[in-house]
């Protein structure tokens, strides 16, 4: 599996993390108040959201391969960097307002659920919370997510969201450890990089889908013989 592409997506991507994640990182329930409690608190909350993601890439890495098995990667790849390049090159096709506001009814008693585990001053809240934060809708984790479905199986699905979600790490553990000195004029300046961000990513999954044979870009995905081979008859049988 291609490491570098998830790990760019965490990476850059943490930017917009610090905007629309950066609340929750900043807020987290204390046991006490200690740098070794905060210290704690961070990072349970992040493997909470790690761990997230890796069951969502279990599950997409399953739909993957049945896109895989049946031929349709490439365009599969091809057609998610299309869409992420036009969502920012034509706002105006993604934005319906309508959408985003059943969405949000749909999540009003997720989020409901999710904020009172913010009463308890635990260590299993702050994993929770990480947990549940994983579920939250995001563009960023779409973008991960359609990585993902484009993988071969469901252990590639997971490894590819684990370490997208480790490189969204180093930005949310310094904001939960030092979140007073990355104020919200940083956070809503460094946003502004996100559509450049999923230029580059759609642009990415383009370049994998065409197949062209470059390493860590464009690599030359597995024959489907390969993987449907575990479907054919035993020549015993024939």
């Amino acid at each position: 599996m291609d490491f570098l592409q998830p790990l760019i997506i965490g990476l850059l991507g943490s930017f917009h993390c610090m905007g629309m994640c950066g609340p929750i990182a900043v807020s987290l329930p204390l046991k006490e108040k200690s740098w070794e409690t905060r210290i704690i608190t961070a990072v349970l909350y992040n493997l909470g959201r790690i761990s997230t993601y890796i069951l969502l890439g279990l599950a997409f890495g399953l739909l993957g391969m049945g896109i895989h098995i049946w031929g349709f990667q490439q365009w599969v790849s091809i057609g998610a960097g299309a869409i992420m390049i036009m969502s920012v090159a034509f706002p105006v096709l993604f934005h319906r307002g309508e959408l985003t506001a059943a969405i949000d009814n749909l999540f009003t008693g997720f989020k409901r659920v999710f904020g009172r585990f913010f009463g308890f001053r635990t260590y299993l809240s702050s994993w929770m919370i990480g947990l549940m934060n994983g579920l939250l809708p995001c563009g960023l984790v779409y973008v991960a997510l359609a990585g993902a479905l484009v993988s071969d199986s469901p252990p590639d699905g997971a490894l590819y969201m684990l370490v997208f979600g480790l490189g969204t790490m180093p930005a949310l553990l310094l904001l939960s450890l030092a979140g007073s000195v990355v104020n919200m004029t940083f956070r809503r300046n460094v946003r502004k990089l996100v559509p450049f961000l999923v230029i580059l990513v759609g642009v990415l999954f383009v370049l994998r889908g065409m197949n062209l044979g470059i390493p860590y870009i464009s690599p030359k995905m597995e024959q489907q013989k390969a993987k449907t081979e575990q479907f054919q008859k035993p020549k015993c049988c024939d």
